[in-house]
């Protein structure tokens, strides 16, 4: 345990959480929304009254150092968490609500009394008895993705700060924004960042060490149609919008949908259709844990719509795939004690190690190609981009102090 510590985090973290910063996919500007910068800037000035060196660049992005203390040669350390919450659910007006001394009961929000939490639904509710936990009162998300991490970042760094007797190399601090929409990094100035490598803290039960990611792409059919004055139309108009719908309705649905499937499973995900009678458009997002699965899942994709469109001569069809993001695990197995160490600390602060594959993406993802090998690193966070989104107080604290120890191995080894 930290030694006559008093946590800081939850408090940050309510504080935090009442910044709406919700990002925005369909805006290409870096940001893709100006208020995010409104948290950047916050943690700017928190991180410069503490006594970090810490600046932040036209994109939001929050760069922070806490300069060495030990005369040995260790490796820079980034930590790393993002200040966008999704644009799945509302992120306005969040009113977070601290339960002390949760009961182990049902718990129903206030501002929406429909909007319950099910011990049968989450069952890391039974964990937290006795403990406290954070909610939002069920009109929004709560922004523990990725707050809860920031708050974590910014509690460990004024540890760092107030106790020096705890010895560690270089660690940077990065705030990014746009994580939600896949542009987490796109901004990312790496030689201003300077670090060797790197944790996210955007995980979820206390003790997940997440060291692998699905590989990830985006998908995009356009269908062309013929157009036509609908008074006019017979045997000329082909309607390319119920043709779209014909390719939706053509997809499986008891397999090769985030619906029905799970583990190492990958997925085929329409998330947005857009069109007129004469041209439409449906993205897709394309997921598996390998490279050979991920163009397996895109060439199914084609070949579905291509079937569709042979009973449409007079259409045609464009299909385009775009990189999103790789499996972080092909860069860690290069670098294994960026896990270990992680595990190492895990263990010094009384946490079971629990390993797994995440079925989704992190920043880390990206920054692992991009020269940062980074696994992702628990944070409590559950529920997430819902109403129902939480938090319990103890992992928070837990995770503060599984940073601090992380420190203290990187400098023991050097």
């Amino acid at each position: 345990m930290l030694s006559q510590y008093s946590f800081t985090c939850v408090e940050r973290f309510m504080r935090y959480v009442q910044v709406d910063t919700q990002s925005d996919p369909q805006n290409p500007a870096a940001p893709s929304s100006e208020k995010q910068k409104n948290l950047s800037k916050i943690l700017l000035g928190e991180l410069i009254e503490m006594g970090v060196d810490a600046e932040m660049d036209e994109y939001g992005y929050v760069y922070g150092t806490v300069p060495a203390n030990t005369d040995k040669k260790v490796p820079v350390i980034c930590f790393c968490s993002h200040v966008d919450t999704a644009p799945d659910c509302s992120g306005t007006n969040v009113k977070p609500l601290l339960h002390e001394n949760y009961n182990g009961e049902d718990l129903s929000l206030p501002d929406d009394t429909t909007q319950v939490l099910k011990v049968v639904e989450f069952e890391y509710l039974r964990q937290h008895i006795g403990s406290s936990i954070i909610t939002a009162s069920g009109n929004t998300l709560l922004g523990a993705d990725d707050k809860s991490g920031v708050a974590e970042i910014m509690d460990m760094a004024n540890y760092l700060i107030t106790h020096p007797e705890i010895k560690h190399g270089t660690i940077k601090i990065l705030f990014t924004p746009d994580e939600e929409v896949g542009r987490g990094t796109a901004k990312l100035d790496m030689k201003k960042l300077g670090a060797d490598f790197g944790y996210t803290l955007d995980g979820g039960e206390q003790g997940m060490l997440e060291d692998e990611t699905f590989s990830a792409d985006g998908a995009v059919i356009t269908v062309h149609g013929v157009i036509a004055h609908p008074g006019y139309a017979k045997d000329t108009l082909v309607n390319a919008i119920k043709i779209a719908g014909e390719i939706l309705a053509a997809l499986p649905t008891d397999e090769f949908s985030p619906e029905t499937t799970e583990g190492r499973q990958g997925f085929v995900h329409p998330v947005r259709v857009e069109g007129l009678a004469e041209k439409a458009t449906i993205e897709f997002i394309v997921r598996d844990f390998t490279r050979d699965g991920l163009k397996a899942n895109a060439d199914r994709l084609k070949s579905i719509a291509e079937g569709v469109l042979q009973k449409h001569p007079k259409a045609r069809m464009d299909f385009a795939v775009k990189e999103q993001y790789r499996n972080m695990k092909e860069v860690l197995d290069q670098h294994p004690q960026v896990a270990e160490y992680a595990a190492e600390a895990y263990k010094r602060s009384g946490i079971e190690v629990r390993k797994q594959s995440i079925r989704g993406g992190t920043d880390g993802s990206r920054l692992s190609f991009i020269g940062l090998p980074c696994p992702n690193l628990f944070t409590g966070m559950q529920g997430i981009h819902s109403k129902k989104e939480w938090i319990g107080v103890k992992d928070m604290h837990k995770a503060v102090e599984m940073l601090v120890n992380l420190v203290q191995v990187w400098e023991e080894r050097g």
